[in-house]
């Protein structure tokens, strides 16, 4: 994956199309270890007999593991240079074992203030074309090369 702090500002442009990281499939064992890791014990995470008695196919993914995912291709193209800001996600459809989740992106406006160079992202999750998991916002402040 490219960070962005690798892309001159002055390359950006408005609807930049930014590199995807795709995760692995997700696993019953990861969504055990993240239940732990979190605090978030509810067993439709990690029970398929419970989530089957609540009228689930099976259990689903938490919803903040998939931020996480998010958050992870944030920072990967922030890089070491870019300062990650006002991150924010929405959820949307139900991630199950099995899923391999996408992480993309779009530059949606950018601005200079200061030295500094703005880029507003605009992040899509998803676990098929078109099938998104979640969707957000991030701001990056990025260190502005001169050419």
């Amino acid at each position: 994956m490219k960070a962005i702090t690798t892309i001159p500002f002055s390359e950006l442009h408005v609807e930049m199309q930014l590199p995807p990281l795709t995760k692995p499939p997700v696993t019953r064992e990861q969504l055990v270890q993240y239940a732990q890791a979190s605090g978030d014990l509810n067993p439709l995470h990690t029970d398929d007999a419970f989530a089957k008695s609540i009228g689930m196919d099976g259990v689903i993914a938490h919803g903040m593991l998939i931020m996480g995912f998010l958050g992870q291709y944030v920072q990967e193209l922030a890089g070491t240079e870019s300062v990650v800001s006002n991150f924010n996600m929405r959820f949307g459809a139900m991630t199950k074992p099995g899923d391999a989740i996408t992480c993309s992106g779009a530059v949606k406006q950018l601005t200079e203030t200061d030295g500094q160079g703005i880029a507003e992202l605009e992040l899509i999750a998803e676990k098929a074309p078109g099938e998104r998991v979640g969707t957000g916002t991030a701001t990056l402040t990025c260190k502005i090369e001169n050419d």
